[in-house]
């Protein structure tokens, strides 16, 4: 396993796929510490450059700089089939990887962010500091005493800014999509991604779609964590099945 790239609390050697998830802007592969489906499903969480254990690293903040890194870094997860999950930037991160890898995944979870096509103008990664925390704080998902003093946000806002960058600068462009089913999932109040934007993830799938609503804002994932859980599972397992392992 590549060990920079991806943390996996609960090594599965003989599990029947791996899922592999995708952080939000700012967020670290700590995010999905307690996520488990079971023996089937080895879980795995993206720890991208410039945070945590990986601090020392220059962020990316550019699509066509972490995407192809991620894929590459992927490449020998591939002996196995593969999942993609990715909550919010980790969405549109998720659908770019899904395009690149040789084998492409057996499903593309893709949660809390409008589709790739719809253009979305934003400019919060020119934004002062107490604006960039104001976000932060809207959204919620962030603990508010992580910017509490000038030092913490010096230390913390720097990555947030350069993923805020990536997201906002992101442009989808025409070619191959994700040759595998794929379910967008959100919350019912979820300010940034409503029930119409999530329909429109349609116009990238090839094969299976599906849309998964749940009770919550853009941090759904927090108090529907079972919920969410029980119907990636599901749809793993009948990948699992239709590839006839």
């Amino acid at each position: 396993m590549p060990a920079a790239w991806f943390r996996c609390r609960t090594p599965r050697p003989q599990s029947l796929v791996r899922l592999v998830c995708l952080p939000h802007a700012g967020g670290t592969a700590s995010f999905f510490t307690e996520w488990d489906l079971g023996p089937e499903v080895e879980v795995l969480a993206a720890q991208y450059p410039g945070r945590s254990d990986r601090i020392v690293e220059p962020c990316l903040d550019s699509m066509t700089e972490l995407a192809p890194r991620l894929a590459e870094a992927l490449d020998p997860l591939l002996d196995r089939p593969l999942a993609l999950f990715g909550h919010s930037m980790g969405a549109a991160l998720a659908y770019e990887v899904a395009r690149l890898l040789d084998r492409p995944p057996i499903h593309l979870f893709v949660s809390g962010r409008h589709a790739p096509a719809e253009l979305v103008p934003g400019s919060l990664h020119t934004a002062t500091d107490d604006e960039l925390v104001a976000d932060l704080m809207r959204l919620g998902g962030t603990e508010a005493e992580l910017f509490a003093t000038p030092e913490l946000r010096n230390f913390f806002l720097p990555t947030v800014r350069a993923d805020y960058r990536l997201a906002e600068t992101y442009r989808w462009q025409p070619g191959p999509e994700p040759s595998c089913p794929i379910t967008v999932l959100f919350g019912d109040s979820d300010p940034e991604v409503t029930a119409a934007q999530a329909e429109r993830w349609r116009q990238h799938a090839v094969q299976e779609f599906a849309v998964a609503e749940f009770p919550g804002d853009h941090f759904y994932l927090a108090g529907a964590r079972a919920a969410v859980q029980a119907r990636i599972g599901q749809a793993l397992r009948g990948a699992i099945v239709a590839a006839g392992r």
